[in-house]
């Protein structure tokens, strides 16, 4: 969520535990904009928190050119220093994925050992030690979450001819109707297959705003609880895949959003649980 809007945004959401001190508001609302100035970001956002057992990650994002893939994420412990993460590559996610479980230490430098068979130069088989930092864990569980769960309403965001994904200024919100149907929400990620549309779906899509996958098609389904909130004045959804990711959007206005506090750990139980 954009921290220039920070302390409404977290209201929204509040209903689920999701909610900072006010020493921490204001101590991400002073030394974001900072952060903006110095690595001259077109705008900040602020992610979330993950868990940690000695300290917690409190995780930022900084955008330029493009609203999707220019994104650099930043870590702080105490919402006024912040460093950047490492920029996360597919061998580090794969690492991750193998190598690091559990809850997070509140360390940076820890490193969280695996054994696995490789072959050495003569195609024999030995057995290596592969170390990975927790530095390199939190930055590609926020490429995870990301990827898998970030939202967006339709039309929010558009793509030009050029392939840059930049915010729609003529976006006015969905309507109250629109808001309260899956299918009217995006992943703000690369999709992960061509859709096959109708000829009525056709007709009706935008190239520069139906570039995205919805909501909707996500398996299995049920992986995603909507409701109306705040008087039904504020559509809330939340993933029942990384718990502890909400999203916000006020019907009428362009205002929306996501946050996300949890322990960075997936539920891999959801398929047993629906």
């Amino acid at each position: 969520m954009d921290s220039a809007s920070l302390y409404y945004s977290l209201d929204l959401v509040s209903g689920a535990g999701l909610t900072l001190s006010s020493e921490q508001r204001t101590a991400l609302q002073t030394s974001l904009v900072i952060v903006q100035k110095n690595y001259r970001f077109k705008r900040v956002l602020f992610w979330g928190k993950i868990l940690g057992i000695k300290h917690d990650y409190f995780i930022a994002q900084g955008v330029t050119d493009d609203e999707m893939k220019d994104k650099k994420a930043l870590y702080s412990f105490d919402c006024m220093e912040w460093h950047l993460l490492p920029p996360p590559t597919e061998e580090m996610v794969a690492e991750v994925g193998v190598a690091a479980s559990g809850r997070f230490m509140g360390d940076p430098s820890h490193e969280y050992e695996h054994h696995e068979m490789r072959k050495n130069g003569d195609e024999a088989m030995e057995e290596v030690t592969v170390k990975l930092s927790e530095e390199k864990r939190v930055a590609a569980t926020v490429f995870n979450i990301d990827q898998e769960v970030s939202v967006v309403p339709r039309g929010a965001y558009i793509k030009s001819p050029h392939g840059t994904v930049q915010k729609n200024r003529s976006f006015e919100g969905l309507s109250f109707s629109e808001a309260g149907k899956l299918s009217s929400y995006l992943h703000f990620s690369e999709p992960k297959k061509q859709r096959k549309l109708s000829i009525m779906e056709m007709a009706e899509s935008d190239p520069c705003k139906d570039f995205l996958d919805p909501l909707s098609e996500d398996i299995p389904k049920g992986m995603w609880s909507i409701q109306f909130e705040r008087g039904s004045s504020a559509c809330v959804l939340r993933s029942l895949l990384w718990l502890g990711l909400s999203f916000y959007h006020i019907p009428g206005t362009p205002q929306h959003g996501y946050i996300y506090m949890g322990t960075g750990i997936k539920n891999l139980d959801l398929p047993f649980m629906l």
